[in-house]
């Protein structure tokens, strides 16, 4: 075999255009711990001579120090980086590699074993077209084996190999390596897999990973490489219809419009006719154009810029597709989710989700079930944590376009985004649109809000009131309202203990309880808005991010935030319902202040400092307030 090096020495233009030209396979490899996946890649590093003098040098002074292999070389140090890693002996973060040889390039992902690493499995796994599933051969399949390959499967990955690894601890015995055969493809069979290669192998040793063995002369398939080497990756996604998320409207000057972005799947060329899904508009290409110029066609994976015949709108996040085969476009999904934050998932908040190059707020609207990644049974539960997976319904505020992602994985995934800290809370993958959606419209009404608010002579806001349990909200609330409808305002009261009586009685006070209960309000003081009131809402509403989203739903200037700033050593002290008391004798149970959190306002419109100043002095504050501001007339 001509090496990289032998290559580069003889002539190093052919050597950078043989690179070039080369495909680029991206897999991962996947098993229970101490199963050999990090060896299995420090082998494939090894065997395709791409250790240089520096880390062979380190590699034999790590092997003799803390090597697993009595001081011969220990190929996973090439791989496990972190110090953690190496100090126990397993996978915790995702180590990528790339290696290459004379007939393909590739990129392997070395995924942690651990279920409580589920987050950074999955990681590897979404940009991978093949997966190595490890087995020792001495424990056969195990309930992690299940898992991963669960996981592999759920995340779009349909080509296997089978790595029944530590065969030379056995004996290199044949009837082993086929009882582990047959209980995996019995397994596999519930999976949407295209192919599963099974190969005996010996890491450790080399055996069936780059060279056939001597001592499995029972086994006439491929080795680990020679698999690797041949497997098909490009021929489904170049036959997927065409789509194209436009990244960029590209107008340098008044002759020049195109949209760049990167092909998610598909072939393009000029004369094809292409649509904008959320318009329904089309047009044909008229040119290709790519940084060296024009091009005739172009395939997935590649980054170019359309020129249309006609001027059709068309924005960044917009997807482009074939006429022929249009995507589904829908404000409502079911979709399959990873969750990946150390908070937990509440259904009914706002998330930002990215879906392409299109970012909108959205929110799970229904939690069905979660998924027990180690027997696939269906939990009932309210919320997801750190690595737990989950199907739901996902409600977006603006529809957008996508596939299935069984049928492709580029326009049929997304992330979560938190609103407040930008950080990366879920990977999903979309099931499914909901029909339901279909079957819902606005209906037009000649009655608008500025015809009731009119008529009642006022401007229709709301006025939310925030604070911990004994703060007074509900005091100077109603003063509030009193006052108000003693000028003659036309005014409603949601009070957060009245309003569990009724619309919320089904709720207890776990986080996920605590938003719908402030979704649902919300919702209700919107609509009592756009009948023209003045809504007074007193609530606790312990999260920003549902304050936030009450002030999202009405229009600018229509919502004002009080917060009633009373410390919790004097709320405890006043405890008229006395819940602060039980609360601390463990008989109450997520009890806000106490063991469930308040998220003080960043930036209230009026702020009541509760512990100088009486209810009366308040609702003056706030009255003169709403007179500054032109919400209510000078009395």
């Amino acid at each position: 075999m001509t090496t990289p090096s032998d290559l580069i020495s003889q002539d190093l233009a052919t050597y950078l255009k043989s690179q070039e030209e080369k495909s680029l396979l991206r897999f991962i490899t996947c098993g229970s711990v101490d199963d050999g996946k990090s060896t299995l890649i420090g082998r494939l590093l090894w065997d395709s001579k791409l250790i240089l003098e520096d880390q062979l040098a380190t590699l034999q002074a790590d092997s003799k120090r803390i090597g697993t292999q009595g001081g011969d070389l220990d190929y996973a140090l090439l791989v496990d980086g972190l110090q953690a890693e190496r100090e126990q002996g397993i996978t915790i973060d995702v180590a990528y590699r790339f290696f290459a040889t004379d007939k393909r390039k590739f990129i392997v992902a070395d995924t942690p074993g651990h279920e409580q690493y589920t987050r950074n499995m999955a990681t590897g796994a979404s940009t991978a077209s093949l997966a190595i599933v490890m087995i020792d051969a001495r424990k056969g399949v195990l309930i992690q084996t299940m898992r991963h390959s669960y996981l592999v499967s759920l995340l779009g990955i349909t080509k296997i190999i089978l790595a029944v690894n530590k065969m030379d601890l056995v004996d290199y015995s044949q009837d082993i390596f086929t009882a582990i055969q047959t209980t995996y493809e019995e397994f596999s069979q519930k999976l949407p897999f295209e192919e599963v290669v099974c190969i005996p192998v010996s890491a450790l040793k080399g055996d069936n990973v780059f060279h056939r063995s001597p001592h499995t002369d029972w086994y006439h398939g491929p080795t680990i490489m020679g698999h690797l080497e041949t497997v098909d990756i490009l021929s489904n996604a170049r036959q997927q219809p065409f789509r194209m998320p436009v990244q960029w409207v590209n107008r340098p000057n008044l002759d020049f419009r195109g949209f760049s972005g990167t092909i998610a799947s598909g072939t393009v060329q000029p004369g094809d006719k292409l649509v904008a899904p959320s318009s329904g508009r089309t047009s044909t290409v008229a040119r290709i154009v790519t940084f060296d110029g024009d091009v005739d066609s172009a395939e997935t994976g590649q980054s170019i810029t359309l020129i249309l015949e006609d001027e059709i709108d068309v924005s960044r996040g917009e997807l482009l597709s074939t006429v022929q085969a249009r995507p589904t476009t829908a404000d409502q999904f079911e979709a399959t989710i990873i969750w990946m934050h150390d908070n937990a998932l509440l259904p009914g908040r706002k998330y930002l989700l990215k879906a392409g190059t299109r970012t909108i707020p959205a929110q799970v609207s229904e939690l069905k079930y979660k998924v027990n990644v180690n027997t696939l049974e269906h939990l009932a539960t309210k919320t997801l944590k750190l690595n737990e997976i989950g199907i739901c319904n996902v409600s977006l505020d603006q529809p957008i376009s996508f596939d299935p992602y069984r049928e492709n994985r580029q326009t049929g995934s997304f992330i979560l985004i938190d609103h407040y800290t930008n950080a990366t809370i879920a990977a999903g993958i979309i099931d499914f649109a909901l029909r339901r959606a279909d079957n819902i419209h606005w209906q037009s009404v000649e009655i608008h809000k500025e015809a009731r608010a009119t008529m009642k002579g006022q401007k229709p806001f709301i006025l939310w009131f925030t604070g911990l349990s004994g703060a007074g909200k509900s005091t100077v609330a109603n003063m509030v309202d009193k006052k108000l409808h003693s000028l003659g305002r036309h005014t409603y009261l949601l009070d957060g203990d009245n309003v569990r009586h009724g619309l919320n009685r089904d709720l207890g006070f776990t986080d996920a309880d605590r938003v719908e209960n402030i979704r649902r309000v919300a919702e209700t003081a919107k609509l009592m808005v756009d009948a023209g009131l003045i809504v007074l809402v007193s609530f606790i509403s312990p999260f920003r991010s549902e304050r936030e989203m009450a002030r999202m739903l009405v229009e600018q200037g229509e919502f004002l935030e009080v917060f009633i700033d009373t410390p919790l050593e004097i709320c405890e002290q006043r405890d008229v319902k006395g819940l602060y008391k039980k609360a601390r004798a463990g008989q109450l149970k997520n009890f806000t202040g106490i063991d469930s959190p308040y998220e003080r306002p960043d930036d209230a419109e009026i702020t009541i400092e509760g512990a100088t100043q009486t209810a009366e002095e308040a609702t003056l504050t706030i009255v003169k307030t709403l007179e500054a501001q032109g919400l209510i007339p000078t009395s």
